[in-house]
């Protein structure tokens, strides 16, 4: 088994050789590149799932007992100084790799049915491979810096990707809100690792975490900088992991194509957030302070993004704030030191969102064909309904996944999330009650989504229905000026923009029903059901298999097992069905509310209008951000060109012209007559010797 963690480095070159190869071939040889479309996608999928092969096999190798396997090279030196690159094996990162690869196979699977008839077919699938290569790199480093280089790896494909349709504004405005919302988590985590590095001197994640805490034991450093430094690291993962207050983008994310919606809510970009506070965890358990933080985050994080998503009616966005919500169960798991479950839940919530995002785009796909290409009616559920007996398998797959996320046993999502609710409850009653009731939201909203998108009669064929959405679709866009596309170098080829890039651009050739989609988008859906359903089951609390295997830094195996053996069954069955309970009201609410119909939403949402709102207006943040940040920067910036204006340009213009006057000036007495000059040598003397002569 030696011989393949010798290999490991292989995964993720394998995505990045492919982005590679089909990237070169676009650039140099774009026309036949792109006539040869499912050979790429073999390619690309193809050292993809080489990489999860391997991914597995070091899998199946921590679990028999291998120890970590680290390798790694001298990449820079000055003096005292030495950084080192390379990859780490352990538990973790085996995990972890597992997920990210399988994932991003049945997604890149699931985008040849998906993206068949777009443009930018070949370019989407090199952006993927790309992706994937970045996060793989990202979970097999050994140290800080190098983590780092790959994070911001991370943040530029997620920038393609999701502005892939490029001449859409919308798709261009939310690449751009991403990449700057994350540059400004990034940037307080570079901070923290250059503080850290400053304490410690070292990029090591345990011996930073022991250094660390004894320096502060020993009173060599402050505690108050310990835990600046341990929250402008944890900035990073809030950026990431769409935590609150940067937790804008993820929705407006939603205008990249389906595919890159599910990988980077499952497996890649936001799980990141939640990989690095584990990598981490040495250096938050020693700061209380920071831990404390990082609890209450997550917890605030989770009830905002629920309640959020209770009435959103656009299917993806709806899942976006979902994805926010249980990124804040994980954070919270994390900040009240359950690391194990914080890491059971990623692993859990990675399949089933997984299937739920490419279930929402098996519904836009099947309705296309019914109510046309535009993005924001295809994805409104209000145009949608009974489409469970046009789309069964996708129904049911979207159905479990409801299950999963509600914390139904025996889903895969209760395990993890009564985990979480359990350890939290230990902790802090109060960081429970708030879990514990985002639950039933969670519940509540999912159902929603699945009776409005399912079940009842189709409304996709009703006029009026849909004459009213593309009316508040077009009030509710702001007028802009038309803009002048670029072409050239690092932009687009002439021709390319007539193309068009939205979904399936150049028809399917639907019918005028919504059907069911091809077999290589319902396929991954199935096979991401079992997991979805099942591997919960390596995490019950009378077997932890997973917290046998997935624990603190901090603790031994002896430890966890002595632990684990604790089981109080009494505890587990009032938690459980205390959770259970919450959930299962949820779904009753949602069942009346739409399905049998006995209680009005619109009621409701009349009686108390400001709830309404603030949950429909998102709690009001992208207003706030947009007047304070972005209309403050632009006030602040007229400022400061009209300092450039008046200050700076006005000193060196009028040195300008004071040497064009005293030129001018000059100029005359330069006669060449030399009495001229002879007199204004006496008058200068003269005037000398009067100057003198008087002081």
């Amino acid at each position: 088994m030696e011989v393949i963690y010798q290999y490991a480095w292989l995964i993720p070159v394998l995505p990045l050789l492919g982005a590679m190869l089909v990237g070169l071939g676009l650039i140099s040889f774009n026309q036949v590149t792109n006539r040869l479309r499912q050979l790429n996608a073999v390619l690309i999928i193809s050292l993809m799932a080489a990489a999860m092969g391997l991914s597995f096999s070091l899998l199946w190798s921590q679990i028999q007992g291998h120890p970590t396997y680290t390798r790694t090279l001298e990449w820079a030196a000055a003096g005292s100084f030495h950084l080192t690159m390379g990859y780490t094996i352990d538990h973790l990162t085996a995990v972890m790799l597992a997920i990210v690869t399988s994932v991003a196979v049945l997604v890149m699977i699931y985008t040849d049915g998906y993206m068949s008839h777009d443009s930018g077919y070949v370019r989407f699938y090199a952006y993927l491979s790309l992706f994937g290569s970045s996060m793989l790199g990202l979970v097999v480093s050994p140290n800080l810096v190098q983590i780092y280089i790959f994070w911001e790896l991370v943040g530029m494909c997620s920038y393609l990707l999701v502005g892939f349709w490029y001449d859409r504004k919308s798709a261009a405005d939310a690449a751009q809100k991403a990449f700057v919302t994350n540059r400004v988590g990034d940037f307080g985590l570079l901070l923290g690792i250059l503080g850290l590095f400053w304490a410690t001197g070292s990029f090591e994640f345990e011996v930073m975490g022991d250094r660390l805490a004894e320096l502060v034991q020993t009173g060599s450093l402050s505690n108050v900088l310990a835990i600046l430094f341990a929250i402008l690291v944890f900035l990073g993962p809030v950026a990431k992991s769409a935590q609150f207050p940067l937790h804008v983008w993820l929705p407006d994310a939603m205008e990249g194509p389906t595919p890159i919606s599910a990988l980077i809510h499952a497996a890649t970009m936001v799980a990141a957030g939640v990989f690095l506070i584990a990598r981490m965890y040495p250096v938050f358990e020693h700061v209380p302070a920071a831990m404390n933080v990082i609890a209450y985050v997550g917890a605030f994080t989770a009830f905002m993004g629920a309640t959020i998503a209770i009435t959103q009616n656009d299917i993806k966005k709806g899942l976006a704030y979902s994805t926010i919500s249980q990124l804040g169960y994980m954070v919270l798991a994390m900040g009240v030191g359950a690391y194990t479950a914080g890491f059971f839940h990623l692993m859990t919530h990675a399949f089933f969102k997984a299937m739920l995002f490419l279930g929402s785009g098996s519904v836009i796909h099947g309705m296309e064909g019914v109510v046309g290409h535009d993005p924001v009616v295809a994805q409104d559920m209000r145009a949608m309904g009974g489409l469970r007996k046009y789309m069964p398998v996708t129904a049911i797959t979207f159905l479990i996944g409801c299950l999963a996320i509600s914390g139904i046993p025996p889903f895969a999502g209760f395990w993890s999330k009564d985990e979480i609710l359990g350890s939290a409850f230990a902790v802090n009653p109060f960081l429970w009650f708030v879990g514990w009731l985002t639950a039933g939201i969670t519940a509540f909203y999912m159902f929603r989504m699945y009776f409005m998108t399912f079940e009842g009669q189709f409304r996709g064929k009703d006029e009026s229905i849909l004459q009213q959405l593309k009316s508040a679709a077009t009030t509710a866009m702001e007028p802009e000026p038309e803009l002048t596309p670029n072409f050239g170098p690092g932009a687009m080829k002439q021709g390319e923009l007539a193309q068009g890039h939205d979904d399936h651009s150049d028809g399917h050739g639907h019918s005028d029903t919504p059907h069911e989609s091809p077999w290589t988008m319902t396929l991954p859906l199935a096979v991401l059901a079992i997991p979805s359903m099942l591997i919960g089951l390596v995490g019950t609390p009378y077997k932890n298999y997973f917290e046998e295997f997935i624990y603190p830094p901090s603790e031994t195996l002896a430890e966890v097992m002595e632990k684990t053996a604790e089981f109080d069954a009494t505890e587990f069955y009032t938690m459980a069905g205390i959770s259970v309970a919450i959930a299962v009201t949820g779904i009753v609410l949602a069942v009346l509310m739409y399905r049998a119909k006995k209680i009005d939403p619109a009621a409701i949402a009349a009686k108390y209008p400001s709830l309404y709102k603030l949950s429909l207006n998102k709690w009001y943040f992208d207003d706030i951000y947009y007047r304070v940040f972005v209309l403050g920067l632009r006030r602040l910036a007229r400022q400061v060109l009209e300092v450039d204006f008046r200050v700076v340009d006005g000193a060196v213009n009028l040195t300008g012209i004071f040497t064009l006057f005293s030129g001018e000036s000059l100029k005359y007495i330069e006669t060449g007559r030399a009495q001229l000059y002879a007199l204004i040598i006496f008058g200068a003397v003269l005037g000398l010797v009067i100057v003198f002569g008087v002081t």
